[in-house]
């Protein structure tokens, strides 16, 4: 029997699988991006483009999306690593891209790491550019 592969919004109950596979995804995350933190910020805006994938109602990715009246943004696209390659970041992109554009959204931009060349092959294969910009952040609030 093939497992059953859902995507869908977050719901409260995800909480703990979810930072469980961010622990295992980002390894390197930087500590303003604290888990727990940053699933109760997300849930204050647009709560609606928050999405975890599941398989067999285990939690296996996520993505959360958000559009600030010009651009569409994605953060934590994550595919655990037990079950990469079986289209989880692809599911989730397309309901990111599906919710923004709900929203009316017409440009969705993305980061990735320097270095990260899998990410870079698996958004270029979904149709995105390398757009020539520098990257700036300021962290404003500890």
């Amino acid at each position: 029997m093939d497992p059953k592969i859902e995507v869908r919004s977050y719901q409260p109950a995800d909480r703990e699988q979810i930072i469980s596979l961010w622990s295992a995804v980002f390894t390197d995350e930087p500590a303003w991006n604290e888990s727990d933190q940053l699933i109760s910020r997300k849930l204050t805006v647009q709560p609606d483009l928050f999405f975890v994938c599941t398989i067999d109602n285990h939690i296996v990715g996520t993505t959360i999306a958000g559009f600030d009246g010009v651009r569409g943004w994605v953060h934590k696209v994550a595919a655990h690593p037990d079950y990469r390659r079986q289209g989880i970041a692809a599911r989730l992109m397309n309901a990111a891209e599906q919710g923004l554009a709900s929203h009316g959204c017409t440009k969705l931009n993305l980061q990735v790491r320097a270095g990260n060349s899998q990410a870079v092959a698996f958004y270029a294969g979904a149709g995105y550019e390398i757009e020539d910009r520098v990257s700036m952040s300021k962290q404003i609030q500890k």
